[in-house]
């Protein structure tokens, strides 16, 4: 066992046997590089990562390897997932020098920590002449490899505002101009597959940021369009009809667990049919909200398109709450992609595996077993010789797929819709029984707040569209987690980032504070209890004591009253598989702000959007979460406030519709409102003796009306 056997981290837990003398990142083997006066060799990855598995299998386990590494070097094991922080720099050290960024990252360092070259992954004969060449060039030409370092450390060490050229350029509402909104639309239709859906080509990420902020410029043009331009706006055809293919292709792909529920990270092709197998919580929690805004914004008359977005939300929770959830509340970080060292074994079949099933089970809604056995072959696309070659894969293993949607495939094959939809089912669950045999992919099973907070917004969202009580339960269960796990026992405001063996460590970074303070905002304006609101405010105090910068005006991504200081002090801006720290925070602070009349709130969001807007129209696939905000500022933000018994019906009704930029409060009587801590709530008396909605925007507020038809009006 070496150091990495006292750590808490799966990743880390991972490499404790191997023959490399691996340490953790912290003060003491810092400190112990500066004493022994050696470079550092610092490898980062994560636990579901396939290539970080192959080459700790090629080189990591290898004792020939491994003394090479360990001669030369002081080797430090990082867990991305539990230091974002290390990663970033270190990652964009990397990408200076000309390297795409990726997973295993290993980066080396002078004896104090500063990067001098770096890449991803070797095999193990090139990685052992690598680490002796670097380790006798450090040793031989000391003085020139110090001074690449100490170069590539000052770039990394410049202001973000001045290495990326912002400048706050919004100074009145006139500079808000939708015209910036167009060109950004502009620049992301250049990359649509108008095939197989998505932005960009192979490998192709979901990335839901990029189609939340299209179905928020969709909602810009239909409230500004004029009447006759409702229909024919070609730019809001090409925006939905883009996310309808996508969203529909992602799930009938590969990509997505025909199975069992759920969605893997990414697809290596751009058909969305081989996927990295790895399946996270991040991603699975963002696209809950993806698929719950398109169900809601999608037409009623649309039902079968609705369905396919209600089975996909419903079958992914399935899948979170069977598979990641831990037994207090909170979700674990990930599967892996392999299993018995195969790529995908866990998730793919061989045509022997299933006529197998077929032969030994009969199923309720099957007379015909062999032409059923068939049948299935043609849904999920199975080939008897494998529908999928990968080096690290079984031979003849299939992806299920699926080519058509259920009712092509009904017409297709002459079979009723309804027969077809209780086969799959059956199908579903029964292979899912079948395959709880089979050797798992391992469990990540450390708990981070940040992708826990992402995870209860998607059940707000998903409740606020299908209306099921049970994801508003798994909403205050996760979030009651948090409370109860994540924070300092004795400063409630003080945020850990990670939880496993009972144990909260390593102090929350901005993207925790952030993404949990987005997650109450969301949370109070499904069940209305404050004390979400009033701790979001809470934590946003405790950012601006801890991480702002008073003079860019955006916020450090690590807490600056920390002791810890890494080599570069960074501020996350670009939006990525998850949004930046900084978006979510200027966005937060937007609907806080108007939430709470809290000027400086508003203020701050409006310069952290000014730093950027300028990036908006150029590089709207860096800042659609930004790009987002944006149009929030355009389109008057509608505060409505319900007041009333049946408050919760009326909240039912308005979620039907899509009004992402809404606000909404409620209470049951003008008494307990006079009593609440929220400014929107104040002097709201019931009219003509029902539940009574009022519907504000820029501080103007009009008649109180009792319906949702007429609120809507107004909104």
């Amino acid at each position: 066992m070496n150091q990495l056997s006292k750590s808490r981290s799966p990743y880390l837990l991972q490499h404790a046997q191997n023959p490399v003398h691996w340490q953790m990142w912290n003060n003491e083997t810092l400190q112990k590089a500066k004493q022994e006066d050696k470079p550092i060799l610092v490898s980062i990855g994560y636990s579901a990562c396939h290539w970080c598995h192959v080459m700790e299998h090629e080189s990591f386990e290898n004792e020939a390897v491994a003394k090479v590494m360990n001669e030369y070097f002081v080797c430090i094991k990082v867990d991305r997932e539990e230091r974002p922080d290390v990663d970033a720099i270190y990652m964009e050290a990397v990408q200076m020098m000309g390297v795409s960024g990726g997973w295993p990252l290993n980066v080396f360092l002078t004896a104090d920590a500063k990067p001098f070259w770096g890449g991803t992954y070797f095999p193990a004969n090139q990685w052992v002449d690598i680490v002796e060449q670097i380790g006798k060039t450090y040793q031989n030409k000391r003085e020139e490899v110090e001074e690449s370092a100490n170069k590539v450390t000052k770039v990394l060490s410049i202001p973000t505002s001045e290495r990326y050229n912002l400048r706050y350029n919004l100074k009145d509402a006139s500079d808000f101009d939708d015209a910036i909104l167009e060109k950004a639309f502009i620049q992301l239709e250049k990359h649509f597959d108008t095939e197989f859906g998505g932005i960009g080509q192979a490998p192709k990420f979901p990335m839901p940021s990029y189609y939340l902020f299209l179905l928020r410029y969709y909602d810009y043009l239909n409230k500004s369009s004029k009447e006759n331009e409702y229909i024919t706006n070609p730019i809001k055809e090409k925006i939905i009809n883009q996310i309808h293919l996508t969203l529909n292709k992602m799930a009938q792909g590969g990509m997505y667990d025909q199975i069992g529920g759920g969605f893997a990270r990414y697809s290596v092709d751009r058909e969305w049919f081989a996927p990295h197998f790895e399946k996270m919580l991040y991603d699975n929690a963002q696209l809950l909200s993806l698929y719950a805004e398109v169900y809601t914004i999608t037409n009623f008359a649309n039902y079968k398109q609705k369905e396919v977005y209600k089975e996909t939300i419903e079958q992914t929770t399935e899948f979170l709450i069977r598979e990641l959830q831990d037994q207090k509340g909170g979700f674990y970080s990930a599967l892996d992609a392999d299993s018995e060292g195969k790529e995908g074994k866990f998730y793919t079949w061989t045509i022997d595996e299933i006529e197998n099933i077929f032969t030994n089970h009969t199923f309720k809604y099957s007379t015909n077993p062999e032409q059923d056995l068939q049948l299935f072959k043609k849904y999920y696309s199975i080939t008897s010789i494998g529908n999928w070659e990968s080096p690290h894969a079984t031979e003849g293993a299939n992806i299920l797929y699926r080519n058509d949607t259920d009712e092509e495939f009904a017409k297709q094959n002459n079979i009723e819709l309804s027969n077809l939809k209780d086969k799959v089912k059956e199908w579903q669950n029964y292979f899912l029984e079948v395959r709880k045999d089979k050797i798992r992919p391992s469990l990540d099973d450390k708990i981070l707040t940040s992708w826990n907070a992402l995870l209860i917004k998607g059940f707000c969202n998903a409740y606020s569209a299908l209306k099921n009580e049970k994801y508003l339960d798994f909403a205050l269960q996760t979030a009651e987690f948090i409370e109860n796990n994540l924070f300092d026992a004795t400063n409630k405001s003080k945020l850990y980032h990670t939880f496993k063996n009972e144990t909260a460590e390593i102090d929350g970074f901005l993207e925790d504070y952030a993404l949990l303070i987005e997650s109450y905002i969301t949370l109070y304006q499904v069940c209305f209890d404050e004390k979400w609101i009033l701790r979001a405010d809470e934590l946003t105090k405790h950012v601006f004591t801890n991480f702002y910068d008073k003079e860019e005006k955006l916020f450090y991504f690590t807490n600056q009253n920390e002791e810890e200081k890494l080599v570069a002090q960074k501020k996350e801006i670009f939006d990525n598989v998850i949004p930046s720290s900084n978006s979510v925070m200027a966005t937060n602070l937007y609907f806080l702000g108007i939430i709470l009349e809290n000027n400086l709130y508003q203020t701050t969001s409006k310069e952290m959007l000014g730093k950027v807007a300028s990036l908006i129209a150029a590089e709207p696939r860096q800042v659609s979460n930004w790009a987002s905000l944006f149009t929030y500022f355009l389109n008057p933000t509608p505060e409505i406030a319900i007041v009333g018994e049946d408050y919760k019906k009326v909240l039912q009704e308005i979620s039907s519709f899509y009004i992402p930029n809404k606000i909404i409060v409620a209470t049951k009587s003008e008494e307990e409102g006079n009593k609440s801590t929220l400014p929107l709530l104040e002097m709201r008396p019931v009219m003509n003796n029902q539940t009574t909605i009022y519907v504000c925007k820029n501080k103007t507020c009009q008649l109180p009306v009792n319906s949702v038809t007429e609120a809507l009006k107004q909104i």
